[in-house]
């Protein structure tokens, strides 16, 4: 069948460093029960179902860019959701009860305002406590952010190489490191730092990261200035550096109980915190109270981290009275920060709109599949279909196929189709989930569409495009009302934690029994914590220590945040 191509129209992005931003795959598989009819009414059928092939055919063969261009940008559609809340209702609430700041500009970022009308209603209300604590950190950033006298007198300071104590304004400066996934769930936790010890985050964003995110603080930047900053070459500072935290530690030049005001040695103008998942029992006394105590006495600080370390707040005793006041729910940590701080920019949100307009508003609702194979963990690819398969049967989230039946078509149902979005670096994955539901009938008679917005076969960490491909399939899938995850991934921890969502988790068994657990929180996974207790003087199995604290599903050695 010959398929329908058309000319690619302005887009609405930012210039592109690469000749396409990669192929959209979506294809509507209709699957249907076996069932006899008339032969005139079989024959129309048979006619509707041809124009709905060449219609699957032409989306099929869009490219990403061109398809998501053809659409209306954002300020000028209606947007939809296959919610059963009324979006009328929804839009009275665009500040979501008070969580968002009413002092931002909404025409500059869109995504702040009218992702409720997308996702799937939240039953977790954010606390009054912490509403409150994020207008009063509004006020610090506003009051010390780049561009103010305060902020140009601790810059100053800082060039001196010299820390007698904290300054009227103390800071936190995220470094990045290693996939989209891995720098959200830092920034998230480098933030909840800042928020306990009432300072100032900054990013040093890279270039690759440069619009993806709208500006989360009103009347100030979280973007730390690249010019004049006394600290050169921030891309290369790791744990040999000479202002590391647990160098220092090692070698005594730092002690966790020392007064910094009082002591007679010099010590420097920052300390840089080396929170990567390989980092030692020294850089690892962060997590204690005692390293926290004299963490406040330097008024900047460095932190690079691929790591969700949130959960190892709440072993800090001197820290658990306000993260009970912050969350009493718990497991809401990165679902309440996460959708405060991540708004894509206008551009990284007419992709999104446009695609779910395109292939998902109208489904009956969503299933998203995240799919990532890792290097040290690698799984056959019939075998990883297969887990999917059996996951998404057993669990009623998708129907069986016949697969010795007739595929005769049965009468025109009413019920909206069912959507699946696959979210994959291959696209094989995505071939074989549409062809089941296209070359066979499902035994209920449901209707299933299969889509794939890209398959860019790589990581590519270091280019734009493909950080705006990777961000607008993490709001995508988080906007399914079912989502099944890969175990130990980042990028499913960051979707499933902004949906509100318990996700499904291909676990990894021998026998593939269960294929998947559902999880009983939906906080993301700390994948390497400290083993020393602070205060027993040992180490200890963090996982069993408190009720709320467990090993996660994916990752024995990790653990996460649970309700009580």
């Amino acid at each position: 069948m010959k398929q329908s191509r058309r000319q690619a129209l302005p887009r609405d992005e930012p210039p592109e460093t690469e000749n396409e931003i990669g192929t959209s795959r979506a294809f509507v598989g209709y699957a249907y029960g076996v069932a006899r009819r008339p032969i005139l009414a079989a024959a129309a059928l048979f006619t509707l179902l041809l124009l709905l092939m060449v219609l699957s055919a032409f989306r099929r063969s869009s490219p990403f860019d061109v398809l998501l261009s053809g659409y209306p940008s954002p300020e000028k559609t209606t947007n939809a959701t296959c919610s059963s809340v009324p979006k009328e209702a929804r839009l009275t609430d665009k500040f979501h009860g008070g969580f968002l700041s009413t002092a931002l500009n909404e025409s500059s970022c869109l995504s702040r305002y009218q992702s409720s009308l997308y996702r799937k209603p939240s039953n977790h209300t954010p606390s009054a406590y912490l509403e409150q604590k994020l207008r009063r950190y509004e006020a610090l950033h506003k009051k010390c952010g780049p561009g103010t006298e305060l902020f140009r007198q601790s810059v100053k300071h800082l060039a001196s190489n010299r820390t007698t104590g904290p300054l009227e304004c103390n800071y936190v400066v995220w470094l990045p490191a290693d996939g989209l996934g891995n720098r959200m769930i830092s920034i998230a936790s480098a933030f909840l730092y800042a928020l306990l010890n009432d300072k100032v985050l900054l990013l040093h964003l890279p270039r690759d990261m440069a619009d993806l995110f709208c500006e989360p603080f009103p009347d100030t930047s979280w973007l730390l200035p690249r010019d004049d900053f006394p600290v050169k070459n921030l891309d290369r500072i790791f744990e040999h550096d000479p202002h590391s935290y647990g160098k220092l530690l090692r070698n005594k030049v730092l002690s966790n109980d020392m007064n910094v005001s009082s002591s007679s040695s010099s010590l420097p103008g920052y300390l840089y915190l080396h929170l990567l998942h390989a980092n030692d029992d020294f850089d690892k006394m962060f997590y204690c109270g005692e390293g926290q105590q004299l963490l406040k006495n330097f008024p900047w600080l460095l932190l690079r981290s691929n790591e969700y370390f949130a959960p190892a707040f709440f072993f800090i005793p001197e820290l658990q009275e306000e993260l009970d006041l912050l969350f009493p729910e718990k497991s809401t940590v990165f679902h309440h920060l996460g959708r405060y701080l991540y708004n894509p920019t206008n551009s990284v949100w007419g992709y999104i709109t446009r695609y779910h307009e395109a292939y998902l508003a109208n489904a009956r609702d969503v299933l998203g599949i995240q799919i990532r194979i890792f290097a040290f963990a690698k799984v056959e690819f019939d075998d990883m279909l297969s887990q999917i398969v059996n996951c998404s049967v057993k669990e009623n989230l998708l129907p069986e196929v016949d697969l010795e039946g007739s595929n005769s078509l049965p009468g025109i149902t009413d019920s909206k189709p069912k959507a699946v979005l696959v979210a994959s670096l291959m696209g094989e994955y995505f071939d074989k989930l549409r062809d089941r539901y296209y070359e066979h009938a499902a035994v209920t008679g449901e209707v299933v569409g299969v889509y794939q917005p890209s398959h860019e076969e790589q990581q590519r960490t270091d280019k734009l495009t493909h950080n705006m491909k990777a961000l607008a399939e993490i709001f995508l899938l988080s906007m399914s009302d079912e989502v099944i995850t890969s175990p130990f991934s980042t990028f499913g921890y960051v979707a499933h934690g902004l949906g509100g969502l318990r996700p499904l988790i291909l676990v990894r068994n021998r026998n593939q029994e269960p294929p998947c657990v559902r999880s009983l929180s939906m906080e993301p996974c700390f994948h390497f914590p400290p083993s020393y207790d602070c205060i027993a003087k040992k180490k200890v199995d963090k996982g069993s220590m408190m009720p709320y604290i467990q090993h996660c599903e994916d990752f024995f050695l990790g653990v996460k945040v649970f309700n009580n």
